[in-house]
């Protein structure tokens, strides 16, 4: 079932304040750092989109507790594509869909990238493959979407400081419209 944007507020609202898996902010303080981020550093709305809505999946999901202390990894970047597949193009889908591969890539080409990861992502990251070997990296490298889905990755691991101030829900779902499918569709009509 696709999700309309009044529904992604509506997980985000009734969602989004439980602790974000084994970090010091919750859910909603991550999505919205993230996006700031990207913000902050230029990128377009179908990445400030896809920096929002990354760890949707998370939400959708609605695992109790911090899934990778249970030896889960709940492969979240793919779970949500059918729920956002109908509203968003991949300019938007393909850097979430990418963006746990991205952390296997920073591993391999950055060695000291592991190190800085927080427990609960290294926890992840080795359910999710651990880093990548040479073949897996020049793969990635050479996928659409790739480059973004990088970008957005490191946005994700600086996006969990607690207290910091980010711009609301609204102004990012008000982003999120202006690449949305479904507005375009609404216009023509």
């Amino acid at each position: 079932m696709a999700l309309t944007l009044q529904d992604i507020e509506q997980l985000f609202l009734e969602r989004g304040h439980r602790s974000y898996h084994g970090e010091s902010v919750s859910h909603l303080r991550h999505a919205l750092q993230t996006a700031a981020l990207a913000e902050r550093h230029g990128a377009n709305a179908h990445l400030i989109t896809a920096c929002l809505l990354h760890d949707l999946g998370h939400l959708i999901a609605d695992r109790p507790g911090t899934p990778t202390l249970r030896g889960i990894d709940d492969k979240h970047q793919y779970f949500v594509l059918p729920f956002l597949r109908g509203l968003f193009s991949s300019a938007v889908l393909d850097p979430i869909r990418l963006h746990v591969e991205a952390k296997r890539y920073l591993c391999y080409v950055e060695p000291q990238y592991e190190a800085s990861l927080s427990e609960d992502s290294k926890r992840s990251l080795a359910l999710q493959g651990g880093s990548f070997d040479a073949g897996q990296a020049v793969d990635f490298a050479s996928m659409p979407g790739a480059p973004d889905s990088i970008r957005l990755r490191r946005w994700d691991d600086m996006a969990k400081v607690p207290g910091l101030a980010t711009p609301p829900l609204d102004h990012f779902l008000e982003i999120a419209e202006s690449v949305s499918g479904r507005v375009k569709l609404a216009a023509i009509w």
